[in-house]
């Protein structure tokens, strides 16, 4: 059994548990929040028997294995390296770091401390995503992936009347890239490995913050371009083009449905069946891993991490976006 704390109560922290409830070897102790009020609520709503307001104090209880950290993006780094000196496995919400240097000094850790750090981007555990990557050789070679995620943000209508939440906080590392972009960043070099070049655009709103952009990025023999946006929806699937053929993603955060269409009039429907709740994914790798002392998921390993990171500090760079990150 792994005795699992939370760093965060929101949303995914809820779906969180509700997908590790169905998992064998899945138990939430202990919940972390800011206010004690909040704590409070939260744990009542759980059935979580302890609570803490305070990281030193959550580090050095004895109740919990491993904590789910999903706190806004630029706490990653700092929350995760206290836990993992004391001895926590660390699974962390996506983006891992602020910054490719925290990225860089959270994996340092998490193997001088011999714990298992994990990003938790749930998209390349997905039964949909592992039947991408197997059909892949079917289209022959690749020459261009059209990525596409835009989600209107229920944040937003309340920045557009003055007032900034953490989503649009740039103190918070968040914005359309690093909350939005990153997934299909995430299946790009999952799929085809650190870019050559990259290039971005972005719109910054008036909190200093991007509401929506695109990334070009050039691999040895693709392009890819990858559309994204915090302030907008949009219905258009992604797309990998190869010589032979394509394949048509619906939703490729979530692993949406997948077709193969050939040049030679083949079309197949490579749609998997998937859990409800996509984090249970991600919760039984890691649940495996640390019961097998593996230090290392082998899908989002430290190394894919580190590329991921490394191409949004260039993108940030190249459009501006400053965060208060190392």
């Amino acid at each position: 059994m792994i005795r699992f704390g939370i760093i965060g109560t929101n949303v995914i922290t809820d779906s969180f548990i509700e997908a590790g409830k169905k998992l064998e070897n899945f138990q939430v102790a202990a919940v972390y929040s800011r206010t004690e009020e909040r704590a409070l609520t939260f744990a009542r709503k759980h059935d979580i028997v302890h609570t803490f307001t305070d990281i030193g104090e959550m580090a050095s209880s004895g109740e919990i294995d491993a904590v789910y950290v999903a706190s806004p993006n630029s706490l990653h780094c700092s929350q995760s390296l206290e836990l993992m000196k004391a001895g926590k496995h660390i699974l962390c919400e996506k983006s891992m770091g602020s910054s490719l240097a925290e990225v860089e000094e959270m994996i340092k850790t998490a193997q001088e401390n011999k714990v298992l750090l994990m990003e938790a981007m749930k998209t390349t555990f997905l039964p949909n995503f592992k039947v991408i990557e197997e059909n892949l050789p079917r289209i022959g070679k690749v020459r261009k992936f059209y990525g596409n995620y835009c989600q209107y943000s229920s944040r937003y209508d309340k920045f557009k009347n003055g007032e900034i939440l953490n989503a649009f906080n740039p103190r918070f590392g968040g914005g359309a890239l690093m909350d939005i972009g990153v997934y299909l960043v995430y299946a790009d070099l999952k799929l085809f490995g650190k870019p050559e070049e990259v290039k971005c655009i972005s719109n910054i709103l008036s909190s200093g913050i991007d509401g929506e952009g695109g990334l070009l990025l050039k691999h040895k023999t693709s392009t890819s371009i990858l559309s994204y946006s915090k302030v907008t929806d949009s219905d258009s699937p992604s797309e990998i083009q190869g010589e032979l053929g394509n394949i048509i993603i619906e939703d490729i955060s979530r692993g949406g449905s997948v077709k193969l269409v050939l040049r030679d009039g083949t079309t197949e429907d490579l749609t998997q069946n998937q859990e409800e709740n996509l984090l249970c994914y991600e919760i039984d790798e890691f649940i495996s891993l640390v019961m097998t002392g593996k230090k290392e998921s082998k899908i989002n390993c430290h190394r894919l991490a580190l590329k991921v990171a490394g191409v949004l500090e260039e993108a940030r760079k190249q459009s501006g976006i400053i965060f208060n990150a190392k």
